[in-house]
Order: structure tokens, then sequence, then C-alpha cells
């Protein structure tokens, strides 16, 4: 099915990325790609090198005429997020990504494409791969775990690269030129709770809320989109009010940097009372509907029967845990006053598990204002404390302040005008990008993102545009060309 995407042109571009899909390269576990692209370099016979935490440089010389021009570099990330619809049945550990052509559209059968970052490095491939292409001398910088860490660009030592200028390809927009992006903290809160018998004369259920969009938590989160974690406390929390029920289990998303798309609550009834259930649901999905109609058009709301537990939270648990949730801040924090439309702060509840007498509720908070950033983790803490758990900080990482007077800016709008006879969009972004990263050990390096229309980040509902792809490509080698 994935082997027709290798007829459209550039036709190398589409191969390289066809050949990335069919290995596994999950966050953190991207040995396979790692032994794969460092394969790749030396079987072109060019200097190819790996760090201790596997991101991988290869250098070519520049082409004929262009031997002595200062050194680029070209930068993308090999670890793809892994995201299935609950209803597909696939095995990221062995199986290759299903890919299929829609029209103009690349996408994936109910997974992730990996397009983020892959048509990066598939670009890169070519370029290092064209015996043909007019570049000045490269060092190509593949990184390892972008997605859940940033942990090559955290790693990349002072001295790898001696490259006066960095293109990032992985900006999803076609019209962008990336130039800042916010910074971003783990936030996590763990914690044990009690349980107690179950009631007697209780009937149980398994709600799920699923077919939410999702998304990326960082580019798509000023698009208003249901966070499922979000909407499930908010269910529940309004439930108290209509009847009296015990829990059993709250689970919802999977990754931090993805909007979460479903959840689901096992929880206990009075038998007598399963008809206040029935009504509450069918009001409540419509409430939903009524509001995310247009962000979540395939929002579902579900009760099934299920059978009854050993055990159940206890009362106060149950109370505090609901009002915790709730009131964690989700979504939009604080727009921008100086950069038009730019989102400065914001969170993401991405992962909750309340299982097992154990609690962990995980979040991603980014800005590009670090104080700001401080204080919505401020601002989180105080409204899971109800919960008693353990708050733990970690994975920061800085943002990239935007220098829009650099060179390499100026040449590449002049460049895309000059192509396609109209005004890229020079913009900050709010999600993670590594070159704020990058930058801190190569402080004087001039760093630029672009890429093509990559649309659905972090869901299965990714999707790449062929014609885009091609745009790009034609925008990447005329700059190469010019520098």
């Amino acid at each position: 099915m994935g082997t027709t995407i290798i007829n459209n042109e550039p036709k190398a571009l589409w191969q390289h990325f066809y050949a990335l899909n069919q290995i596994p390269r999950a966050s953190k576990k991207e040995a396979q790609v790692v032994a794969f692209i460092k394969k790749f370099g030396e079987d072109l016979g060019l200097e190819t090198t790996s760090d201790e935490v596997g991101n991988v440089i290869i250098k070519k010389p520049g082409s004929v005429g262009k031997e002595h021009q200062p050194i680029v570099a070209l930068q993308s990330h090999l670890d793809m997020v892994h995201q299935k619809n609950a209803a597909t049945i696939f095995d990221f550990a062995t199986q290759a990504i299903e890919m299929y052509q829609d029209g103009d559209w690349i996408k994936a059968n109910g997974t992730t494409l990996g397009a983020d970052n892959g048509i990066g490095v598939a670009a890169i491939m070519s370029i290092l791969a064209d015996k043909n292409a007019v570049h000045p001398p490269l060092e190509a910088l593949f990184t390892i775990d972008e997605e859940t860490g940033m942990t090559g660009a955290f790693h990349l030592k002072a001295g790898m690269l001696h490259a006066q200028v960095l293109l990032n390809l992985d900006t999803e927009e076609d019209t962008d030129l990336t130039i800042g992006c916010a910074g971003g903290l783990d936030i996590t809160c763990t914690g044990q709770y009690h349980t107690t018998a179950i009631p007697q004369g209780y009937s149980f259920f398994t709600l799920s809320l699923t077919g939410l969009t999702g998304g990326h938590s960082g580019g798509d989160i000023h698009l208003g989109r249901a966070n499922a974690n979000k909407q499930m406390a908010r269910l529940l929390y309004c439930l108290q009010e209509k009847t009296k029920f015990v829990m059993h289990r709250l689970e919802g998303g999977s990754l931090r940097n993805a909007i979460p798309r479903e959840a689901q609550a096992v929880l206990g009834i009075d038998t007598a009372n399963i008809h206040v259930l029935e009504h509450f649901l069918k009001e409540y999905e419509a409430i939903l509907k009524n509001e995310f109609h247009i962000t979540d058009p395939h929002l579902t709301l579900q009760a099934q029967p299920t059978d009854a537990p050993t055990v159940v939270w206890e009362q106060d648990f149950q109370q505090q845990l609901l009002c915790a949730i709730y009131a964690c801040p989700y979504g939009i924090y604080r727009m921008s006053p100086a950069i038009k439309d730019l989102v400065q702060s914001s969170n993401n509840l991405s992962k909750i598990v309340i299982a097992e007498g154990a609690f962990n509720i995980q979040c991603l908070t980014r800005s590009s204002v670090e104080t700001e950033k401080q204080d919505l983790a401020n601002a989180i803490t105080a409204a899971l404390s109800g919960i008693k758990g353990t708050m733990s900080y970690t994975g920061a990482y800085p943002g990239w302040e935007p220098k829009p007077d650099a060179p390499i800016v100026h040449l590449m709008q002049e460049k895309y005008k000059a192509l396609f006879n109209e005004e890229p969009h020079v913009n900050a972004v709010h999600a993670g990008l590594e070159c704020g990263i990058i930058g801190r050990n190569y402080p004087n390096m001039q760093m630029i993102s672009f890429g093509p229309n990559i649309f659905g980040a972090h869901s299965p509902d990714e999707r790449v545009q062929i014609s885009s792809v091609q745009k790009f490509w034609k925008f990447l080698n005329a700059t190469l060309a010019d520098l």
C-alpha cells in the first residue's frame, strides 16, 4: 500500500521517507534508526560520526565552486510520536507505518505518520545522496529523542559542529520561517491513595470519552480542541451534583506532547439510580458536542456495564482528586502581548492514571517567558495540592530568542519572495524546537526553521501534503545554492 508514495516527486525524498518508515523509531528507542542513518552515511563514503547519546553527524564537502563557502548545518530529529486510535491494531515496535495516498496527501492507517520529522530527515538524506546538488560544505545533524525530552539537543557538545548557519527542517507550515520558540517544563504529580470496600447494591460501568481530535500540545493548543482528561474530570465533578457514585479507575492520554484524545473512568452507582446516570450522560454528551462541534466533531461519550472490581477509592480522595484535576489549568494561559497571535504560555494536562492505589498526573508546561513558565508551574502545583502528592519538575528546556535581523532570515525572505511571489510568514512558535537548546553551545550560529505542510502532528490524523513537500524541496535547494 505505501510503496505508491515513491512515485511522487521528488522521488528520492519519498523513497527515503518510505525507507525510514519501515523502522520503529519511538522516542528513547532509536537504536535501529540510528544504525540505519549511520550506515546510510557510511555507504555514501561520507564522514559519519555518532556521539554517546546517539546523535549522528554526516559531513559532505561543498559542491564544485562552493568548497570553501561557510559550512551549513542541516538538522532534523530521528524519533517520531507513536499514537494510534483505540480501535487500530498495530505494534509500533515491530510494524512499518502503513502509509497511503489520498489525493494530494500522504496519510497513515490509524496511526501517526512520522512526517514529523521524517520528511526533514528524508530531505537531508536526499541532499547528501545527490551528487548534482549545489551547496556549501554540509554538516547533517540527526538528533534523537526530540519529542519526549530533547535529549539529543541537550547532549550535543560544543565543538561537534563548525557550521555558521543551521537550517532546522521541523516547521509544519510551508509559508512559515520560524525564528523563535517556547521553552518547556515537565510537571508530574505522583502518590498513593487508600481504597475501601464496594457498597452493597452497586452496578459498575466504564465511561469512555473518545473520538476527540487531539494534536500537538504546542502547535495546536490555540485551536480550542477538547482535552479528554479535562472534560472527563469536568463530567465526573458535575455528576456528583446529581447522584452519589464511587470510583475505581481513571485514565486518559498517553504522551506529554499530545493533546489527550481519549479518557476512561470505571465507576459504580446504586443500581436504583442507573437511570440518573443514563440521563446525565445523554445530556452531557449533548453539551460537549455543542461546545466542541467545530474542533472535535467525532466526540463520543459512552457507558458500558462492567464487572464489579474488588475495591474503590475512599470518598475523601475521590472528591479531592476530581477537584484537583478539574482545577488544573489547561490550554492557553497567556497570549503574547508583543507578537500577534502567538501563545506565550500554556499547559497540557497530558496523562492521568489513577489505579491500583497509585496516581500519576502529568503536564507539559510551555512558555517563551521563563518567569511566566514558573508562575504557571506554581498554579498547577496549587491546583493539585489537595491530593497531597509528590511534585516533580523535570525536562526543562529553554526557549529560542528570535533574531529577525540575522542575515539568514533576510536571505531566506528574499529567496522565498523570488520563488513564490509572496511574502513568507516570519514568526515564532509556541511548540518546542531544538534550536534554543543547540544555541546554548553555539551562541553565534544563525538559525532558522522551515518545512512543508504537516497537519495533525502527534495524532493519527497526521498527514503531509505532496505539493507542499515539492515547494519545500525547491526552497531548500535554492537556499543552499545561494549560501
